[in-house]
């Protein structure tokens, strides 16, 4: 028994091919008993057969093996639970014979409240509390729904039969065969799947509406809702209907099953889940109603159901061999969900937001304690938290990188060939590299291995010396420290002109090309299609800057030269005053996603200046104010006619931050129109877009003697059933710089009042609220723990309450509190915010140090 203890795999003796599962769910009682009848294949001497089962209770006397070539029935001597290991160990008196077999196998479970494995999601229907069953097995959760080889490579058929009550709506993977009532339950048997992994099988039961529509090939497609939800299911509808036809095209493989069901859930922990057939969805990600939902969650469930539709190719019909190489399956989707929905919505120019993507995975990368894209996995408990931005974020820039690099057309046709090649398989990065050097001719894998199997990425110095460009490559850290990292780096120019372009591949530490020295500007990494950042010497950094003002640069440019510049500045590679100076240069900056950005930075450098420099913060938001005021007055409160989609979300992010930064004319205006809304729901004076900025601007003026404004707003969070406007008030709670109103709401996130996979939404608390939430993380840890300790929301309670402090004493608290309390599920994440927290600490230091900073500050507060 021993031998099987502490592995990270499932020893290779018996190899699973068809599982015929049988569920009968309780729903009053959230428990569950199952049967499942497994044809395995016994490929090796063994008295043990080993598979994965965790927080089950197997029936007693209910487990046998039966080969096929005998009639001889065989039944553990020994049966084992190892809860640690979540594995089920069966020992037989005798050596099993070789080849294929039946193991029957007998179980109980509960319905359990962690939204994993098989859970309980709770509804309500004219006004009665419901339970609903719902599966959520990635990445290695199906095992506490039936014993099984919960393992990506251990692909199988799937027969499922499920016995639920009879007016209950019961959807899986496929499509349901025949229906049996008995009275008040019903037998439901469901066609058997192709082959495919244990992670994407799905099982959902509860009440529900339905929209449906066919693609043009006649795959049948609907959204499921709850009752009364359902005309907020069209939009998704209508995307996964144009989707599925587009990645036909572009797959060059069809969609494989006869039916995609996608379905809203109220208690979610992810965004979304891609099961096969059967698609599963946060109501924030699926829903969207045409009278409450912003441009923003338009755009949102877009790209989700984008994202998961492009795993049903991506993951689904070709799956990675082992969870090192999930980014595969996650950067792959990400990338390919901004081709569609650029398809579907051109008007969007969702490309230029990609680069919201390229900033997440550059963030977290530039940690010291970030890790590789291809990352070993060695404990079931170390897989969640590398669904991270690495494996997303990172993962689909370098994706976009190397198509850039090896032309659209070339690298279509080289994954049309690597899918149908890997169809109904697994498949390591190695074989999407090796499809993509035949198809191009180019080195590929020598090329991708220094990204992908190497943690960081560079910055690319340079700077002009002698009519020529010097380029000199060092790994980028976001602590300013030195890195040891060398890559293969894909450099593209533009001098003066995007009509030129130059690209050469930097294999070394430096090099160097001859250049016209008189052009007005340079630009290194071209519409930033590259995963590295770029230091610019002095004369060119300012031609650049003069660039931005006349405004003769692209929008992605314009974001790369800000963003690069807001991470050196981090890493103290480059002053505030020199940060602040370039954010002037944008006062007329009208794109959505460069405005978007800058407005982000602009909160960033606010906490960091509270800290260092606090008798200077009324300078700093003045200047913020002016930065954004223009262009909010020609925005407006109300949408234009015909005006774009950007636009739309603009609006709300830019009102949004002149009231955090305390605008007086805003936070009126967001107080008038909040009280409008207050009679009337329906008022057309706040429009979904604008509400978050309403309500925040609400909460700034909120303390201890004035509570109309919040006690007005969780009046609407109880009121509403729309998901998008609970979370909408919930990160607009949190923005109260009242201490003593942020434990209200800290407590308030953990009540019963809001759903558990919602409490994250409260937790982005005000800069003067650092420290209360601090004090109620440890205070209430027991109680989180217990609640989301088994997934991997716990991390982001580690990192949001964490990340925002600045001192190093800050920081040896943190680690003492954790020392003796931390759990492997969190422990990447700590590590990150603590680090977090010294680069915050490093750079207060060095921004106290700046000679002339007050002088800036002042200066461009005052420039008109």
């Amino acid at each position: 028994m021993e031998q099987f203890k502490g592995q990270p795999r499932l020893p290779k003796f018996a190899v699973p091919k068809r599982y015929d599962i049988r569920l009968k769910p309780d729903l009053s009682s959230c428990k569950f008993a199952g049967s499942v009848a497994i044809d395995l294949d016994i490929v090796s001497e063994t008295k043990f057969i080993v598979l994965n089962a965790a927080e089950l209770s197997i029936t007693y006397g209910g487990v046998s093996f039966t080969p096929k070539a005998s009639s001889q029935v065989f039944e553990p001597c020994k049966v084992d639970m190892i809860e640690e290991d979540e594995i089920l160990v069966l020992e037989f008196g005798q050596i099993l014979p070789i080849g294929l077999g039946v193991l029957a196998i007998g179980f109980e479970g509960t319905l359990n409240d962690k939204m994993k494995g098989f859970y309980r999601s709770k509804y309500e229907h004219n006004g009665e509390k419901k339970n609903m069953a719902v599966t959520q097995f990635e990445p290695a959760d199906a095992r506490r729904c039936f014993p099984c080889w919960d393992e990506p490579v251990c692909k199988a058929t799937f027969k499922i039969t499920l016995d639920v009550p009879s007016e209950l709506v019961a959807l899986s993977n496929m499509p349901i065969t025949d229906e049996i009532v008995d009275g008040s339950t019903k037998t439901v048997f469901y066609q058997e799947s192709p082959i495919m992994s244990t992670y994407l099988v799905a099982v959902v039961i509860g009440l529900f509406d339905y929209l449906e529509d066919h693609t043009s090939d006649g795959i049948k497609v609907r959204v499921y809702t709850q009752v009364g939800k359902i005309n907020q299911g069209k939009f998704a509808l209508h995307v996964a209907v144009k989707t599925l036809e587009l990645y036909k095209d572009y797959f060059a493989v069809p969609y494989s099953l006869p039916k995609l069901d996608m379905i809203a859930i109220p208690d979610f922990a992810a965004g979304a889940m891609e099961n096969y057939g059967l698609v599963t969805y946060r109501e924030t990600a699926l829903l969207y109603d045409e009278q409450h939902s912003a441009a923003a969650n338009k755009q949102r469930v877009a790209t989700v159901v984008a994202h998961e539709l492009a795993h049903q190719w991506f993951g689904n019909l070709v799956t990675m061999e082992w969870w090192t190489h999930l980014w595969l399956n996650e950067g792959f989707a990400t990338w390919v969900s901004y081709l569609a929905t650029d398809s579907l919505f051109p008007e969007w120019k969702i490309w230029t937001q990609f680069l919201d993507e390229s900033t997440a995975g550059l963030r977290l990368d530039g940690l010291a304690e970030s890790h590789p894209i291809e990352v070993e996995i060695n404990h079931v408990g170390e897989i969640d938290e590398i669904f991270d931005a690495i494996s997303y974020r990172k993962g689909a820039s370098v994706i976009r990188m190397l198509q850039s690099y090896l032309g659209a057309e070339c690298f279509q046709k080289s994954l049309a060939a690597y899918i149908k090649k890997h169809s109904c398989s697994n498949a390591k990065t190695e074989d999407l590299w090796a499809a993509l050097e035949e198809g191009s001719g180019e080195p590929v894998n020598k090329l991708m291995n220094s990204w992908t199997k190497q943690m960081g990425y560079p910055v690319v110095s340079v700077k002009i010396k002698d009519q020529k460009l010097e380029f000199e490559q060092a790994q980028f850290l976001s602590s300013g420290s030195q890195g040891v990292g060398q890559w293969i780096v894909p450099i593209t120019i533009c001098c003066g002109s995007y009509e030129a372009r130059n690209s050469f591949l930097l294999q070394e530490r430096s090099a160097s090309i001859d250049i016209d020295g008189a052009s007005p500007w340079i630009k290194i990494n071209v519409d930033q299609t590259g995963f590295y950042r770029v230091k610019y010497d002095e004369s060119l950094g300012s031609k650049l800057r003069s660039s931005i003002e006349s405004k003769v640069l692209s929008p992605t440019d314009r974001f790369g030269i800000l963003d690069d510049s807001f991470a050196l500045c981090m890493a103290r590679q480059l002053p505030l005053t020199s940060l602040l100076t370039l954010m002037s240069a944008y006062r007329e900056e009208q794109e959505y996603t460069v405005l978007s950005n800058l407005i982000d930075i602009s909160y960033k450098v606010t906490r960091i200046a509270a800290d260092a420099a606090p008798e200077l913060m009324g300078y700093i938001k003045e200047f913020f104010i002016g930065l954004f005021k223009n262009f909010a007055e020609k925005l407006g409160w109300e949408c234009k006619p015909g005006e774009s989609h950007s636009d739309a979300m603009l609006r709300g992010e830019i009102l949004t931050a002149l009231a955090v930064f305390g605008h007086e004319e805003t936070q009126k205006e967001a107080s008038r129109r909040f009280h409008a809304f207050l009679e009337d729901r329906s008022t057309p004076l706040l429009i979904p877009d604008i509400r978050r900025a309403a309500y925040v601007a609400v909460m700034q003026t909120v303390n201890s003697s004035n509570l109309s404004g919040y006690e007005s707003l969780l009046r609407v969070y109880r009121e509403t059933d729309l998901s998008q406007e609970k979370t909408r008030i919930l990160g607009s709670l949190a923005s109260c710089p009242d201490p003593s109103i942020t434990l209200e709401i800290l407590n308030f996130i953990l009540s019963p009042e809001v759903r558990s996979q919602d409490a994250v939404f409260g937790l982005a608390v005000s800069h003067k609220g650092r420290e209360t939430a601090w004090t109620w993380l440890k205070e209430k840890w027991e109680i989180i723990l217990e609640t989301y300790g088994s997934g991997f929301l716990i991390t982001r309670f580690v990192s949001a309450v964490v990340s925002p402090f600045s001192s190093f004493e800050k920081a040896k608290e943190v680690e003492d509190f954790f020392s003796t309390r931390a759990k492997p599920a969190i422990a990447r994440t700590l590590k990150q915010s603590l680090e977090r927290v010294h680069i915050n600490a490093q750079w207060v230091q060095s921004v106290q140090n700046e000679q002339n900073l007050n002088q800036v500050v002042q200066e461009l507060a005052f420039r008109k």
